[in-house]
């Protein structure tokens, strides 16, 4: 008789939750990502209860500590504690916030781990929180996706806090993530883009 084999599990893992969405009646379905593991499909079971243990901490854009389990694809929840200050995000910081988890679940596969990336989203959503320049931070995230994916160019990389350079690298690595999303829209730009025209 074949021997079974432990449950994987997982202890205290950072992270940080890209998306949820409801899950049968009580629970959520979430996409995560990690540093050690890349993004991790993991459902909060009882999660919509109002008092859920883990309701509580299911926020995006902020550090947290995950613990899991599974063998499967769609791993369980089984513990998630905030693991520093709460980060405060404008109206344009909280957009390009979304606009990086958009990138990050459309682009990568999933437990495919890219500790540099992870890194350069952490110091992306913190420039964003402190009110650093939005479009030196994302330039930043962008120039290190297409790197860590493959798809990034040779040589240095630019200064990202320079405005002088920032519309033409702008325009650059869009056109290389389009590509990339095989000329798909992302949905948060086209909420920037509508956003934008109803300015006075």
């Amino acid at each position: 008789m074949a021997t079974r084999q432990p449950t994987p599990r997982f202890h205290d893992i950072s992270g940080f939750l890209l998306h949820a969405a409801p899950w049968r009646e009580t629970s959520l379905l979430l996409d995560t990502y990690t540093r050690e593991q890349g993004r991790v499909a993991m459902v909060a079971k009882g999660a919509r209860r109002p008092t859920s243990a883990l309701r509580p901490a299911l926020a995006q854009f902020q550090p947290l500590s995950l613990s899991w389990s599974g063998a499967g694809e769609v791993k369980t929840l089984i513990r998630i504690e905030w693991c520093a200050a709460l980060r405060i995000y404008g109206g344009a910081a909280a957009m390009s916030a979304w606009y990086m988890n958009e990138l990050l679940i459309r682009l990568l596969p999933r437990e495919d781990p890219h500790p540099a990336l992870y890194d350069a989203y952490d110091t992306a959503l913190q420039q964003l929180a402190g009110g650093g320049r939005a479009a030196g931070a994302l330039r930043r995230f962008e120039w290190i996706l297409l790197r860590e994916t493959g798809y990034g160019v040779e040589g240095p990389a630019p200064d990202f806090e320079d405005p002088a350079i920032e519309p033409e690298l702008r325009r650059f690595l869009r056109d290389r993530l389009d590509d990339q999303l095989e000329h798909r829209p992302l949905v948060t730009r086209q909420v920037a883009q509508a956003l934008q025209r109803l300015k006075p």
